[in-house]
C-alpha cells in the first residue's frame, strides 16, 4: 500500500474515498487522532488515483464526493472521531487474524495461570532445543498483566500499520523469524527462563524504523523520539539499573532481526536504500 495523502475533515475524506472507489480504485482510510485522515492505496493504482487525489484537494466539497457515497451506500463516515467512544472491540475485529491469534492467545495462556497449575503450563511451553515448537511458544507467555498489556498494545498498533503499509505476508514473516531468533538469542545468553512478546515488538519497531526512513515520502509510522525511547529502554535494560528484569539478549536480536527484514523487503519490493 502507498499513502495517497492526509487531509482534517474526515466526513470530506470519506466522501474522496467512495468516489475513488466509484472509479475502481480501492483505498484504506486510517486516522490517529481522529482528525486528520490519511489515505493509502495499492500502488498500481497511485499514478491514477494521484490525479483524482489533486481535484479533491482543489474542491474538497463537491457535490460529486457526497454523491459517490450515497452511490456506494457508505453515507455514514465509519471513522471514529475525536471525542466520541474509543469502540476498541469494533478495531479489534477489523484487525486480522494473525494479529487477533497472538493477542487472544496471549491473553487466554496469561489468564489459565490462575486456574491452572503455572509452572506445569510454563514448562510446557519454555524454550527447547528439542521442540522446534517451543523456539516459538515463549513469545506468547506473559508472567504479569503491564508485561501483557504493554506489549500486546505496540504488537496489535505496529502490525496493523506493517499489514496497511505492505502486506500480510510481511508481518507473518516478521514475526515467525523475530521469534524464533529472539528466542533462541535469549536461550543462549542467559537460559531458558523467560517468556514475552517484546522481542517480537523491537523487531516491529526495528521494521518500522528502516521502512519509515526508507519510505521518508510516508508519514512515518514511528516518531523519533518514541524510537529512541525504546532504543534507551532497551540499553538501560542492558545497563542493569531498572527495577524488573528483562530479556536484554531478546530485545537486541528482535530488534536487529526486524531491520533485516526491513531491508529484505525493501529489495523485494524494489524501494530505495537508506
Amino acid at each position: 500500500m502507498k499513502c495517497l495523502g492526509s487531509f482534517s475533515d474526515p466526513r470530506a475524506v470519506q466522501g474522496a474515498a467512495d468516489y475513488l472507489r466509484t472509479q475502481g480504485i480501492h483505498c484504506q482510510l486510517h486516522s490517529e487522532d481522529g482528525t486528520v485522515v490519511t489515505v493509502w492505496i495499492k500502488e498500481q493504482d497511485y499514478a491514477v488515483a494521484e490525479q483524482y487525489w489533486r481535484e479533491f484537494l482543489s474542491d474538497p466539497y463537491s457535490d460529486k464526493y457526497s454523491q459517490a457515497s450515497w452511490q456506494v451506500g457508505s453515507t455514514q463516515n465509519p471513522l471514529k472521531y475525536q471525542g466520541t467512544q474509543l469502540n476498541l472491540f469494533s478495531r479489534f475485529i477489523g484487525l486480522n487474524w494473525l494479529l487477533q491469534s497472538v493477542a487472544v492467545v496471549s491473553v487466554l495462556l496469561f489468564a489459565s495461570f490462575f486456574v491452572y497449575d503455572a509452572n506445569s503450563i510454563f514448562n510446557a511451553l519454555k524454550f527447547n532445543i528439542d521442540k522446534p515448537i517451543t523456539w516459538l511458544t515463549p513469545a506468547i507467555v506473559h508472567f504479569g498483566i503491564i508485561h501483557l498489556l504493554f506489549n500486546l498494545s505496540w504488537w496489535l498498533y505496529l502490525g496493523d500499520q506493517i499489514v496497511t503499509r505492505t502486506n500480510f505476508y510481511t508481518l507473518a514473516v516478521l514475526f515467525i523469524a523475530s521469534a524464533v531468533i529472539s528466542n533462541w538469542a535469549q536461550f543462549l545468553f542467559v537460559d531458558a527462563e523467560f517468556g514475552g512478546l517484546s522481542g517480537v515488538v523491537y523487531a516491529q519497531l526495528g521494521f518500522c524504523w528502516v521502512y519509515s526512513s526508507i519510505n521518508s515520502s510516508e508519514t512515518p509510522i514511528l516518531s523519533k523520539p518514541i524510537v529512541g525511547f525504546m532504543l534507551i529502554w532497551m540499553v538501560l535494560g542492558f545497563a542493569d539499573v531498572l527495577f524488573i528484569s528483562m530479556a536484554n539478549w531478546a530485545h537486541l536480536f528482535g530488534l536487529l532481526s526486524g531491520i533485516a527484514v526491513a531491508f529484505l523487503h525493501a529489495k523485494i519490493s524494489g524501494k530505495g536504500t537508506l
